[in-house]
């Protein structure tokens, strides 16, 4: 269930490279707690940098974020990481997210790890029945499962510290259909337990139809079109985000 207050609100975004290659350009979103907001768009359309500089791992070259009312980017690095338990990220490839050397309890573990603290065996078993993995798996490597079964040990990974914020940057594109809707439907699952709030980054509006409450629409760095994702999808609009519907073939039912 979302509520009418905003998790995240950013306002003005924008980020520069190089000598004025804006990639991102004058992005405004509010993001609802408990809400799963999709985040739409072709390769290279600012999706991701949008979504590393809501997390703060990429400076802004202008705009404003808050999370929770507090103001993102004027925050000391000690409150940074005091935050950080609190957001979270999925990747798009569930094999280079996870390092090849750790065996899956060290892997599930680490973030405990990362901010001195230590996690028991029970709630190592815990995470990992919560994503649908059994004990058996703590000691295994991650080319010893599938891709789905590795993106399951990422998502165990992610919600570690219970956090409320959680960005989902393609987390099914490398996955295969059936495996890719379980995955998905394990998402909202979570996100019901939880209370969780969602930025679902994809390139597939049928998915983002299914999974999110709204959805903004990016193209070469600039928000588009923002609304419930039943008026986006089924209404459009603009021409590009009607192009983007038309060009992903329709989804099995989940």
């Amino acid at each position: 269930m979302t509520s009418d207050s905003p998790l995240i609100e950013a306002h003005g975004l924008v980020k520069e490279y190089g000598a004025g290659a804006r990639v991102v350009d004058d992005v405004s979103l509010t993001i609802a707690r408990g809400e799963t907001l999709g985040l739409v768009g072709e390769s290279g359309s600012g999706k991701s940098t949008v979504a590393r500089m809501l997390l703060r791992l990429v400076e802004p070259t202008a705009g404003e974020i808050r999370y929770d009312g507090r103001d993102l980017l004027a925050m000391s690095s000690r409150d940074m990481r005091l935050l950080r338990r609190k957001m979270q990220v999925v990747f798009q490839d569930p094999f280079a997210a996870l390092n090849p050397r750790m065996r899956v309890k060290d892997i599930v573990a680490e973030p405990f790890a990362v901010h001195g603290e230590r996690c028991s065996p029970e709630r190592l078993n815990e995470m990992l029945g919560e994503v649908g993995l059994d004990a058996s798996a703590l000691e295994r490597y991650p080319h010893e499962f599938s891709g789905g079964q590795r993106q399951r040990i990422n998502i165990a990974r992610a919600l570690a510290l219970r956090p409320e914020f959680v960005v989902l940057d393609e987390p099914v594109s490398a996955l295969d259909v059936s495996v890719g809707a379980q995955v998905v439907n394990l998402l909202r699952e979570l996100q019901r337990k939880y209370g969780l709030t969602y930025l679902f980054i994809s390139h597939s509006m049928p998915l983002v139809h299914y999974l999110c409450d709204r959805v903004a629409v990016m193209r070469r760095g600039r928000l588009v079109e923002l609304g419930t994702c039943e008026s986006v999808c089924c209404s459009p609009e603009q021409a590009y985000t009607r192009e983007l519907i038309a060009a992903t073939p329709v989804l099995p039912s989940y």
